[in-house]
């Protein structure tokens, strides 16, 4: 069990990794396509990628008695979380254009605890070390973020928002796993947010095949790597972790956002901004590790 434990924490960093790293690419994507059509490529590129995936376990795996197999209502909670993810990602991709790989990363990471907080208007309560976590986070976007005449960036305004709309597809996609299998759940949602993504390009994007080509190594990267390895190893991962355990790794893809935007595109922070960093971690940290963090159903 403790090898497995190990195990879980190894994939799981790997995971946080190339997530992290994925900002960087993400921000290089920007230089030659518009944030539509790179969503739009990413996301086509990881359903092809985990397709051979889904079909190679649903050959060899029977269906879970505890799963739905309504292919209905697998279409639509797939639909449903394909939609949240498509918000998320077009707030990311956008606001990446106008801030740091490193600071696009921090800032989503704020999902960590935005989730139970919005889990409150469902009728769900929250422990007090979310609340502590919340506001040392907020301190430290303040640090990050705010300028001296109290306005937030326009780019770190966009992965704030994102931030937002990822907790709910956490959310989302939380109830329906339950319900079903989970890589198909996944598959179904990249299509849909590829789709939703091709619309919008086509209405407000220029597009060639040259950007394509020119952007080769980034979306292989975003799509491959990010969407297809990255989610396989967090589900081979999460079966033998905690759901807080993994959060509290997984949430580390903020730091290897900062380290791939200082290695690879010659991004600084300054002090204030390292200390606003230092800050968002540990409230995500503690949001997680704090007693009564879970939140219970209310009565």
């Amino acid at each position: 069990m403790k090898s497995q434990a190990i195990r879980a924490d190894l994939l799981m960093l790997l995971a946080a990794a190339i997530w992290g790293f994925a900002f960087v690419a993400q921000r290089e994507g920007m230089e030659t396509m518009g944030p539509f059509l790179f969503n739009t490529a990413r996301f086509f590129i990881g359903t092809v990628f985990l397709f051979p995936i889904v079909w190679y376990l649903s050959k060899k795996n029977k269906p879970q008695e505890n799963k739905e197999t309504s292919t209905k209502k697998l279409l639509f909670a797939g639909f449903i979380a394909g939609l949240f993810l498509f918000m998320a990602s077009s707030f990311q991709q956008v606001g990446i254009q106008y801030t740091t790989a490193g600071k696009a990363g921090f800032i989503t990471g704020l999902y960590i605890f935005f989730v139970p907080i919005i889990a409150i208007f469902f009728g769900q309560r929250t422990g007090s070390g979310t609340w502590l976590g919340a506001f040392i986070a907020v301190i430290g976007l303040y640090l990050l973020s705010i300028n001296d005449d109290f306005s937030i960036a326009r780019g770190d305004l966009l992965q704030l928002i994102c931030a937002v709309f990822f907790a709910a597809h956490i959310l989302v996609v939380g109830y329906v796993a339950k319900r079903m299998d989970p890589l198909k759940l996944s598959l179904i949602q990249y299509f849909v947010s590829g789709v939703l993504s091709l619309f919008i390009a086509v209405a407000i994007e220029v597009i060639t095949w040259q950007m394509i080509v020119d952007t080769a190594i980034p979306l292989l990267y975003a799509g491959i790597m990010s969407i297809g390895v990255g989610y396989t190893l967090q589900v081979v991962a999460q079966q033998h972790a905690k759901s807080s355990h993994a959060a509290i790794i997984l949430g580390l893809e903020g730091a290897f956002a900062v380290l791939g935007g200082w290695l690879i595109l010659d991004e600084n922070l300054s002090t204030r901004g390292l200390i606003g960093c230092a800050l968002m971690l540990a409230g995500m940290f503690l949001s997680q590790l704090l007693p009564r963090l879970s939140f219970k159903k209310a009565n």
